[in-house]
């Protein structure tokens, strides 16, 4: 890409998201409110198996028990009898995008979906509210085996598989939200790579909320047989309202041994969204996971992506980014499990607070008694670019063997004047200067995305830096 065009792209105003379309029409809209009548019809509309409705309603019991978290942001205004757990804009949805209802297909394509399909992905879903309204994989790797379904379709495709594996890594009580996100899910990525199959070019997900006062819980679980390879990115966006909105998905990985899983994410959640999301991976002997992880939008973020390290030699590495603004807080980390030998994790924060905003990063590395030979390190880095912003660490680590090597940093920085004063004198503006120096200190994340992926989170980081100066 010339820089020509990557300059255009980065100067596109927020309207590109910030749109949405009348739910009037919709095909299926369930009252507000969270109750065992709501559960039971989501699970009704779908026509689920017995087994999943017995799932959701145990995880619906389990969400009424367990108390709302009183450690991290302030989840004080989230009203869950004020939210529709779902809604479906149409019974159609399809393969092609002529067979994609029109208010759908229009959402997409001004988000440059179908653009991005047809130039750089092996295969895409395209979620809009609660439900999977586009998919479609390349025909060369369906012919290898590859499955990449919504999780609806996989359910009934593939139950059997889903069956063993759905819920092992996130058990639907394992907290308040994923305990949630089990009684009402609905929509979601399901992948499925055989032994030795390596899917080179990405997979992507992409979530639109267009509902206002809406609930999205999609359910995502990729499970890459031994041997194989994948790279899956997911992109979210809302419109912006003045009523709050709840966004709180599952996501499951399984490595199996030698395997190399990538999930990547771009997050641009509009400011009235908490995006309270559960994410973990199982990390077999010899197999690797890495979470790349960006949160740009959102109300509040509390998001912390976990990789269990299950057998010898696996290797986990969690790159995390948050940048918060005005009235956000983004409580963002990692957690890392090493259950086997000869294992190793790499995690890297990278946050940045302007605005009065405010981010946090919390972390957990924990290593196992007898688990010899654990190499561990952890780096965080926070920018603060004026004096209301605020930016915090809580790092706990838990060692239970002697032969770990285990090691933290952690930085916080303000940019100096001096720095302003050499970029202005080079005939930048102080605004220009301020969004050059962001946009190096997010270099460590953007350097890992796909060139496309890397220009769009520059230009929205360009647009959250407009006005940061005067």
């Amino acid at each position: 890409m010339n820089r020509a065009k990557e300059r255009a792209i980065a100067h596109t105003d927020y309207s590109r998201y910030d749109f949405h379309y009348s739910t009037k029409n919709y095909e299926i809209v369930l009252e507000k409110g969270l109750s065992e009548e709501v559960v039971r019809k989501i699970s009704e509309v779908k026509g689920e198996p017995k087994w999943m409705l017995d799932f959701r309603l145990r995880a619906l019991e389990t969400f009424r028990q367990k108390p709302m978290p009183q450690w991290g942001a302030d989840l004080g205004a989230i009203n869950f009898d004020d939210i529709t757990y779902y809604m479906k804009a149409s019974q159609e949805g399809g393969k092609s995008w002529e067979e994609v209802p029109q208010d759908v297909k229009n959402t997409f394509e001004r988000l440059g979906i179908p653009e991005a399909e047809r130039k750089m992905l092996a295969g895409v879903g395209a979620q809009y509210d609660s439900e999977v309204m586009y998919h479609k994989i390349r025909s060369e790797l369906e012919a290898k085996g590859v499955v990449f379904l919504s999780m609806d379709e996989g359910l009934r495709q593939h139950p059997e598989i889903v069956r063993e594996h759905f819920g092992k890594v996130v058990p639907f009580n394992d907290n308040k939200f994923a305990a949630l996100n089990s009684a009402v899910w609905s929509g979601g990525s399901f992948i499925y790579v055989p032994k030795g199959i390596k899917v080179e070019i990405p997979l992507q997900a992409y979530f639109r909320i267009n509902a206002e006062r809406f609930g999205q819980f999609e359910r995502t679980l990729i499970i890459a047989d031994e041997g194989s390879q994948v790279h899956y990115i997911e992109g979210c966006s809302a419109p912006r309202f003045s009523s709050k909105s709840l966004h709180a998905a599952v996501v499951e990985v399984i490595a199996k041994p030698t395997a190399h899983v990538r999930y990547t994410t771009v997050q641009n959640w509009s400011d009235n969204i908490y995006n309270l999301v559960t994410k973990r991976a199982f990390a077999y002997k010899n197999s690797a996971v890495e979470w790349v992880d960006g949160n740009i939008g959102s109300k509040v973020t509390m998001k912390y992506p976990a990789i269990y390290l299950m057998g010898e030699g696996a290797r986990g590495e969690v790159l995390s980014v948050a940048l918060a603004g005005k009235g956000q807080h983004q409580d963002a980390g990692a957690k890392v499990v090493h259950l086997a030998s000869n294992t190793t994790s790499k995690v890297t924060s990278k946050s940045i607070s302007k605005d009065g905003g405010r981010t946090s990063y919390r972390g957990l590395v924990k290593v196992i008694k007898g688990c010899r030979g654990v190499r561990s390190n952890v780096t965080c880095d926070a920018l603060l670019l004026d004096r209301d912003s605020r930016t915090d660490t809580y790092p706990y680590v838990e060692i239970d063997e002697q032969s770990a090597t285990i090691a933290h940093e952690a930085r916080v920085g303000r940019i100096g004047d001096d720095q302003i004063f050499y970029l202005t004198s080079r005939g930048l503006s102080e605004s220009q200067a301020l969004t050059l120096i962001v946009l190096g200190f997010m270099q460590p994340f953007t350097k890992t995305l796909p060139l496309e992926y890397a220009v769009e989170l520059n230009r929205l980081i360009e647009m959250e830096m407009e006005n940061s100066v005067g």
